[in-house]
């Protein structure tokens, strides 16, 4: 007896295996404390709450190991008037080849009047031929405060490895009391490693990163032009905030700079960036 098997287009095939994720997390202050007011996790993305201080720690979790072509993850962090927030990420988040579509992470940051928030996940790591298209919108209410690093590493150096070629789109986008006021955009595509080896690009390093805070003045950054870097970096303040870029020639150069970066600022690097 034959047995008829139903045949499907390898694009359905390949779309009902991504991954999707997201998590939605809404901080509160109360009794002179920030606890969770409301905490939702779909797909493979988890967050996981490791203190009780008086600042609450959030660090999220990719239960599928990485991300690839036609993963969907969505990361929503509300900070209530008066909280604290810290939120990172459990490991670096890696971003493997795609035979097509692009990789996409949302991240929407909101924090309330006397919030604070510190955004720190672990690098972002592009194999060669991977495609992510991220796309991070923050608000910020009046009197709110905000420290947000994000790192990313094309290709591991102490591997052996690199990204020769792929797709890499960054947008950020900042608004106070919903005006606009700090907007920048990244975008690579094809010979990735031959665009970063341009002396106006990267001149051959693999390892970027920025940090953005706000509020800032000069006064805030003066102890960062005071550091020496192993890398290269430049901060600036105008408008209310203050912008560090980073590149180094590997990620283990970036993520010491980073956290002299972050230790001059008097912001504590999540423990497990040291695990």
């Amino acid at each position: 007896m034959s047995v008829a098997v139903a045949e499907h287009p390898v694009s359905e095939i390949f779309a009902a295996n991504r991954a999707t994720g997201r998590i939605a997390l809404h901080a509160v202050a109360q009794a002179g404390r920030t606890r969770r007011a409301r905490v939702h996790e779909d797909g493979s993305l988890r967050v996981r709450f490791p203190n009780s201080g008086n600042a609450l720690e959030a660090v999220i979790v990719n239960t599928g190991g990485g991300m690839t072509g036609g993963d969907r993850f969505r990361v929503d962090l509300t900070v209530g008037a008066g909280a604290r927030l810290i939120a990172g990420t459990a490991a670096a988040e890696k971003i493997y080849r795609s035979t097509g579509p692009d990789a996409e992470m949302d991240v929407t940051l909101d924090v309330h009047a006397g919030g604070h928030l510190s955004w720190l996940p672990q690098e972002t790591i592009l194999f060669d031929r991977a495609r992510l298209r991220r796309r991070i919108e923050v608000d910020l209410a009046d009197g709110a405060s905000l420290i947000m690093a994000e790192a990313v590493i094309f290709g591991r150096a102490a591997m052996g490895e690199a990204m020769s070629n792929g797709f890499f789109a960054d947008r950020w986008r900042l608004r106070r009391d919903g005006r606009l006021i700090f907007a920048d955009s990244t975008h690579l595509d094809g010979a990735i490693a031959e665009t970063l080896g341009a002396l106006a690009v990267t001149a051959g390093g693999i390892a970027i990163a920025n940090v953005l805070i706000a509020p800032a003045n000069e006064e805030t950054i003066a102890a960062v032009r005071a550091l020496e870097f192993s890398g290269e970096a430049g901060i600036s303040a105008w408008n209310g905030i203050a912008l560090a870029r980073l590149v180094a020639r590997d990620g283990l150069t970036l993520r010491r700079d980073l956290v002299a970066v972050l230790a001059a600022l008097g912001h504590d690097v999540p423990r497990l960036w040291f695990q």
